[in-house]
């Protein structure tokens, strides 16, 4: 979702002829006063938040777009419900010194979602959470790099430690609006956010764009789960360097009027040389498509998209059931740096439907010469998508992601997972993919049945 992302001032009345957004910033939120926390008393949350509030265990109504601005917090307990505003969708922008607090629990997650009832609930429904932070980016410092979504707020920075907050044990549902064609919100936006924020244990579910996108930045991920989503599952774009660990996509058969993959990753929309080059790192990913292409949107892509002269590195994961390839390089940059050993893709499980592997230029690295090389690598590929052997991954009401006993995922045999030269940020793990046959950590505080849930 890179259409447009150097906006410039969007005029009020061109933004509500795509969505209905109050963009009125002069009244601010209830609670607040001095530089203190103060426990807000109203159910209504709404235009700017310039004192710390905190909101106690509760149900919320997110109405407009609501700014963190002026260093505050926003705070919410354990087990808290946010809901959007049905005529005016709600969206939650963290400025950069502020900083959001959601951290739940294994049984209390905190829960933004739809203010639709049950049964009428659909992906943008309400718009999404953005943190902006002051990390580095590759874009220019002049004029600032602004996030897209219409919220005309600048992001990025000099500070890789930067601190936007916690989203731990959270759930996010049914966002993803289009404030303007070309530019919309995701589910979790984060755009120059650095490694002093904690995001860990954070559920997407049917957005309507993209479930995660990062604009630059360094901040770090464990268990990250993206649940039909329509676009892509894990975007990567404009310098982004952190480090990713347990993630999870499930898609469903719609998609996005654009292509839809796992993973989309870019340097930058025009694929320049600007540094840092973006570089995610992602270790134990389990990653799937559709079921079967019978029904599927077309749309559907890779498992792995990387272009535009990006780098990477992917190892001891899973993918399965991409309709048109798993691993793709997309641009002689992007091919050209894994061949030279700046990007790397090792020890995975791969399935797709259409090309296992695939390069824009055959005569820089042919289909079959990357196959060889991920083979060597210690990746394996296969034909079957049931071949990879999960336990019940694609029952969209309770999946379960477990290997079975027979999985490639756990069978050393192959190759055993490796995690050679990675940081220590990494669990090692003798497993591929985002689980082993140990502890599930995506049970308790997920939902797999969002639309019919009773808040």
């Amino acid at each position: 979702m890179k259409k447009l992302v150097f906006l410039t001032m969007i005029l009020a009345g061109l933004i509500t002829s795509c969505v209905k957004v109050e963009f009125n910033e002069d009244y601010s939120t209830t609670g607040g006063g001095g530089g203190g926390t103060t426990d807000s008393t109203s159910n209504i949350i709404t235009g700017k938040i310039v004192n710390t509030t905190t909101y106690k265990k509760g149900k919320y109504i997110l109405k407009g777009y609501v700014y963190v601005t002026n260093n505050a917090q926003l705070i919410f307990a354990p087990g808290s419900v946010i809901v959007s505003d049905i005529s005016e969708k709600g969206a939650i922008i963290v400025e950069r010194g502020s900083k959001l607090i959601a951290e739940g629990t294994l049984t209390e997650p905190i829960v933004f979602t739809s203010g639709k009832a049950p049964g009428a609930r659909a992906g943008g429904d309400w718009g999404g959470i953005i943190l902006l932070g002051k990390a580095p980016t590759n874009r220019p410092v002049s004029p600032e790099p602004i996030v897209e979504g219409g919220v005309n707020r600048a992001y990025g920075g000099s500070d890789a430690t930067d601190n936007s907050g916690v989203l731990r044990f959270v759930r996010i549902e049914f966002a993803g609006i289009a404030a303007e064609p070309g530019s919309e919100i995701n589910g979790l936006t984060l755009g120059g956010v650095g490694n002093g924020t904690f995001i860990e244990n954070v559920q997407v579910s049917y957005g309507n764009d993209d479930a995660y996108e990062f604009f630059g930045g360094t901040v770090n991920t464990k268990r990250l789960i993206a649940f039909a989503t329509n676009d892509d599952d894990f975007d990567y774009d404009f310098g982004y360097v952190g480090l990713n660990q347990y993630g999870i996509a499930l898609r469903d058969k719609p998609c996005d009027t654009d292509q839809a993959n796992g993973v989309e990753c870019d340097n930058d929309g025009s694929g320049t040389t600007a540094t840092p080059y973006t570089k995610p790192q992602m270790v134990n990913y389990t990653l799937l498509g559709p079921y079967d292409t019978t029904g599927a949107n077309p749309l559907h892509g890779f498992g792995n998209r990387w272009r535009r002269n990006t780098r990477f590195v992917f190892r001891n994961s899973v993918l399965g059931g991409h309709r048109l390839g798993g691993f793709v390089l997309e641009s002689d940059g992007s091919i050209n740096a894994y061949i030279a050993g700046e990007s790397e893709f090792k020890q995975n499980v791969i399935h797709s439907y259409l090309k296992q592997t695939g390069t824009t230029n055959q005569t820089l690295l042919s289909d079959a010469a990357l196959r060889t090389r991920a083979i060597a690598d210690g990746s394996r590929f296969y034909s079957v998508r049931d071949s990879l052997f999960l336990t019940n991954a694609f029952n969209f009401a309770a999946p379960n992601f477990k290997p079975a006993a027979n999985s490639p995922a756990l069978l050393p045999a192959l190759v055993a997972a490796d995690y050679t030269g990675l940081s220590t940020y990494f669990v090692r793990e003798n497993f591929r993919g985002a689980l082993g046959t140990g502890t599930d950590w995506t049970a308790t505080w997920t939902s797999w049945t969002p639309k019919t849930n009773i808040y």
